[in-house]
């Protein structure tokens, strides 16, 4: 049978010698039979250097406008840990901070050195704090948080129960809850604070029960960090379900509140601190930061040097590309340059 006839039976020869499937009705299908058009672009050296030049230009441009937005945010970060520690625990921390009896309340002043316009970002910051160490991680329930102590898994291990019961928020993450306070005054008037709707709403909606509230954390005898209120159910609990949702390197930010007034420049600030969280136990460090924010987001310079540096090396390249195509060109599609030819020649 010829190969007219076999493609009229709905039938014809594949890889391998394989007949492919007869198609319907007879009907020649060139999806079917693999013989669609398409598009093979030449990968000339005038392309390739086309492409590598204007890439390297768009993402030097890009760089550029990253790092301009990213210097027009005004930010203060100010460390408290250590300056809030009374000069008698200077020399031990760890009893200080363990003392229920010493006075954790602090005082801080700072300079604003740019004018700082609302709405203004509130977080804090931690170094030293591995919130992605596998264990911590794993000590969680989300079926609890999201239905009830019913659901209480074995992976909260080790701070699952108390005296047999369950405890809601159950986990190491929960138990860890960051619970230092700010407030700030200038000119002896209170800063208000905003802090609703500091959390991702799909998490209050979708991730935190309305309808579980708080039983038995920090209550006995595993204490750790923050209190919960226990009338107030997990969903409206913004500051745990911010520090649930865990950072991926041990130097990170959470959003504490929001200020919603602007702060002029060499304005100076009264920032009012609770100093509750132990981080002297392991080597961490505390910080408020205020800052401002762009369309970018907050100030972070990596991504216009990242950008920079990548467009940087491709308009290198395609200068090196240029250069080498001038030395030694080669004429498009000439089968003298391929290498089996060339051992040909040569030999």
């Amino acid at each position: 049978m010829d190969e007219a006839s076999t493609s009229a039976s709905g039938g014809a020869a594949g890889r391998g010698g394989r007949p492919f499937p007869p198609a319907r009705s007879g009907v020649y299908y060139r999806f079917t039979q693999q013989n669609l058009p398409a598009w093979k672009p030449a990968m000339t050296p005038g392309c390739v250097i086309a492409m590598f030049l204007i890439i390297g230009v768009a993402f030097v441009l890009f760089g550029l406008v990253c790092l301009h937005a990213s210097n027009h945010v005004a930010e203060i970060v100010h460390r408290y840990d250590v300056d809030c520690v009374p000069n008698a625990y200077k020399g031990n921390k760890q009893a200080y901070i363990k003392d229920s009896s010493i006075s954790k309340n602090c005082t801080q002043e700072v300079m604003v050195l740019n004018h700082m316009r609302a709405p203004i970002y509130v977080y804090y910051e931690l170094e030293n704090f591995y919130q992605n160490h596998r264990r911590y991680v794993k000590s969680r329930s989300d079926k609890q948080l999201l239905y009830g102590p019913k659901y209480t898994d074995e992976k909260c291990s080790p701070v699952e129960r108390d005296n047999g019961s369950p405890i809601v928020p159950c986990g190491l993450i929960a138990w860890s809850l960051f619970n230092d306070t700010y407030g700030f005054t200038r000119r002896s008037k209170e800063i208000k604070v905003n802090r609703k709707n500091i959390s991702w709403k799909s998490d209050r909606e979708h991730k935190f029960g309305k309808d579980v509230y708080p039983s038995n954390f920090q209550n006995g005898s595993l204490i750790g960090g923050g209190e919960l209120d226990p009338g107030v159910p997990l969903s409206e609990q913004e500051d745990l379900i911010v520090w649930m949702r865990t950072a991926a390197l041990p130097t990170f930010r959470k959003l504490y509140g929001v200020i919603e007034e602007d702060l002029q420049v060499d304005e100076t600030i009264t920032m009012l601190i609770t100093n509750n969280y132990n981080t002297y136990g392991f080597g961490g460090k505390k910080s408020i930061v205020l800052s401002t924010a762009t369309w970018l987001g907050g100030k972070n310079d990596f991504l216009g040097y990242a950008y920079l540096v990548t467009g940087s090396l491709n308009i290198f390249m395609s200068i090196l590309f240029a250069l080498i195509h001038v030395k030694y060109p080669r004429p498009p599609g000439d089968p003298n340059c391929l290498s089996w030819n060339r051992k040909n020649s040569n030999s």
